[in-house]
């Protein structure tokens, strides 16, 4: 499975072109992706207005959306934070720190455009989808 970052989507749905976006679109009716409910919500609190965000919902929804909120995730995403931030790369926001232990807890790979993940794949196991 290939979590797709909201930092893809963002960019996919403006229609920006770089390699993630490029890979999204070759692989999105070969590949098994998904989304966590915390990507869906940052995706749809960026848009501006209802019409937009139930077309943009709309097409979500039809891939596989988990619920990345469980008390054992929170632990661990904690001790991920404490990890790295031991490590002097000190992540800047709580919903990457979160996304991330969700896709190695969950064995998954990350699709993204945001070097927040960076660690991680580094140093803590994240699988990272090589776009380009």
């Amino acid at each position: 499975m290939v979590i797709v970052d909201t930092s893809v989507w963002i960019d996919y749905f403006n229609g920006a072109e770089n390699p993630e976006t490029n890979w999204l679109e070759r692989h999105v009716d070969q590949q098994r992706l998904g989304l966590t409910t915390i990507i869906l919500t940052e995706i749809l609190q960026g848009l501006s207005d209802e019409r937009t965000a139930s077309l943009v919902a709309a097409e979500l929804l039809q891939f596989e959306i988990f619920d990345a909120s469980s008390r054992a995730l929170a632990v661990q995403a904690a001790k991920n934070y404490r990890a790295l931030r031991r490590r002097g790369k000190t992540p800047r926001k709580t919903i990457d720190v979160l996304i991330a232990t969700f896709c190695i807890e969950g064995r998954h790979s990350l699709l993204h455009r945001d070097r927040d993940f960076d660690a991680f794949a580094k140093h803590l196991g994240l699988s990272v989808v090589q776009a380009g």
